[in-house]
């Protein structure tokens, strides 16, 4: 659980890295787009102050100071064709020629033109719009105003300024008609070169072009000006995602500026300027938790796997020393108190006391051989010797134990196969795989023991064969761990180390174990050993008397025939 809460923990803390990331990018992308509409707005008031200070001075000579009374006679749109004929000049020249000067009396709502005819529309548009305006945005005091036509005056536009009479009672209007493209590069293409659409702290010393895309539109939606080329051209690039629109004046159909941030300018910017995602690194580091903990976990239930075992092992242990001891007091009461009636009982009492005896010191070495070998304290002397004599004294010492299992001992024994081997060694692996195939095979069975080379390497082969069910594939290398035992329970309690013994006295040798099917059914347990020269099998080949001397005496002959 506490693993758990840790990669939980973990989780938590990446997804609030991740989220203060995320509201940082956030933050910063609604910075960038502010930064838009900020150029935006820039934009259509630069131009908006533009047209006002081209055309209030223009529209002056009929407008400037306030009448003496609400019925004073007001001046001819004539006299504003000297000053405002240069104020809002068209694209091309042939639309000038449309350029009307007019006078709107709010009075009586009458419009008196000069210049070019308007047509009916035209007049129409004029005097509506220019009215609705005039009385309910134009402030007094405000030197002039411009709209943008739409519906029936599309395409045109105006400009005006009002006369106020006493107490700014509106009078009359006096502006001029032109054309719409008047508000499109010849006034927005000076402001983009002139003036600075974002902070000079924000955008630095980079021109406007190289910071925003920008276009203004009339409120029918027809494009006016697109910075980086004519308005007819490609729409304002949609790549990147930082934009934005104000619209000046909607209300009476006014121009409408959209600005996008260029993508590499960006990236240049103060607010933009946000770390690297750091995701990849949060997921990574939550993976590699999670992956630790799993370990963990893996480790602490090996460990609990292994405490369970050594509890079994000591079970085992406990239980194996416990009936040998057993037998040995029993006996040895059995003598000290003088309860035996003939000398062929106490033979007898005297034999199960050495056979338990050896039992028991056999227990004991495996013990001994395994805990050295956990700690890496084992240590073999080795020499070369001929195998044959060492496993007949092995085979001498373990005929007692098969006598009472009712097993037949069969052996193959190569007398010219000389080894590089510890006796001691040797003979504690023939022990460990003989008790082995006691224990995992049926009473009454043949068990094969044999000595020969290994084919094909020029190793020496010691093995034994069992009757018993044999061992699986998928087994066969688990029997060699320490503590495991036969899936299907048999076998009795025994130790659970007797094969890892074998397998690590084996390595220390410089040879190894293996398992595999027996010709005649059941398991073949097999050892394999480097070969010694030939030389010294000349110079040991008297050594298998001695050795063959470490087996027990005995007024009994070993169960076991030679093939």
């Amino acid at each position: 659980m506490l693993l758990a809460l840790t990669v939980a923990l973990s989780g938590l803390l990446a997804y609030e890295a991740y989220e203060a990331a995320r509201s940082h990018r956030l933050t910063a992308e609604r910075a960038l787009r502010d930064y838009a509409a900020v150029a935006a707005w820039e934009l259509l008031a630069a131009g908006h102050d533009r047209v006002r200070d081209a055309v209030g001075p223009a529209l002056a000579p009929a407008v400037e100071g306030k009448a003496a009374s609400p019925y004073e006679p007001l001046p001819p749109p004539d006299v504003l064709a000297a000053g405002a004929s240069d104020v809002l000049r068209c694209e091309r020249p042939a639309d000038d020629a449309r350029r009307v000067y007019f006078r709107l009396d709010l009075r009586t709502r009458a419009l008196t033109t000069s210049g070019a005819a308007p047509s009916a529309a035209e007049r129409a548009w004029v005097a509506d719009t220019v009215a609705a305006a005039v009385r309910g945005r134009h402030a007094p005091g405000e030197r002039a105003a411009a709209l943008v036509g739409e519906g029936r005056g599309g395409g045109r536009a105006v400009a005006y300024a009002v006369k106020y009479a006493p107490f700014d009672a509106p009078l009359a209007a006096y502006g001029l008609v032109t054309c719409a493209s008047a508000f499109g590069t010849p006034l927005f293409g000076e402001v983009m070169a002139a003036h600075p659409l974002l902070p000079a702290a924000v955008g630095g010393a980079m021109p406007n072009d190289s910071l925003v895309a920008v276009e203004v539109s009339d409120g029918a939606g027809a494009v006016l000006f697109r910075s980086g080329g004519p308005a007819g051209r490609a729409p304002l690039a949609a790549a990147s995602p930082f934009a934005a629109s104000v619209t000046l004046d909607p209300a009476a159909g006014g121009l409408t500026a959209r600005a996008a941030l260029r993508p590499a300018a960006a990236a240049r910017l103060l607010a933009a300027r946000a770390p690297r995602s750091r995701l990849p690194l949060l997921l990574g580091a939550l993976v590699l938790t999670a992956a630790l903990a799993t370990l963990a976990l893996l480790q602490l239930r090996r460990e609990h796997e292994l405490a369970r075992l050594r509890a079994e092992f000591t079970s085992s242990v406990s239980h194996e020393l416990r009936t040998p001891l057993a037998q040995i007091l029993l006996f040895g009461e059995t003598l000290s108190l003088g309860r035996t009636r003939s000398d062929d009982e106490r033979r007898v009492a005297a034999e199960t006391i050495v056979q338990e005896a050896r039992r028991l010191m056999h227990l004991v070495e495996n013990v001994l051989h395994f805990a050295r070998a956990e700690r890496r304290l084992e240590r073999l002397t080795l020499s070369a010797a001929p195998l044959a004599p060492l496993l007949r004294a092995a085979l001498t010492a373990f005929a007692p134990v098969a006598e009472a299992g009712r097993v037949r001992l069969r052996t193959s024994l190569d007398e010219s196969v000389v080894a590089t081997v510890d006796p001691h060694a040797l003979r504690q692996i023939v022990l460990n795989l003989l008790d082995n195939a006691i224990k995992y095979g049926p009473p009454g069975q043949v068990v094969g023991v044999g000595v020969g080379r290994a084919d094909g390497d020029g190793r020496a082969l010691v093995w034994v064969d069992d009757e018993g069910p044999g061992v699986a594939p998928e087994d066969r290398e688990r029997v060699w761990e320490p503590f495991v035992r036969g899936r299907d329970g048999s076998g009795g309690g025994g130790s659970g180390i007797g094969l890892a013994v074998v397998r690590e006295l084996a390595r220390l040798m410089g040879g190894r174990a293996w398992v595999g099917a027996a010709p005649g059914g059941g398991a073949r347990f097999a050892v394999e050993l480097p070969l010694a020269a030939a030389g010294l099998a000349v110079e040991h080949g008297g050594a298998a008397g001695d050795v063959a001397a470490l087996g027990p005496g005995g007024s009994g002959g070993p169960a076991w025939s030679a093939t």
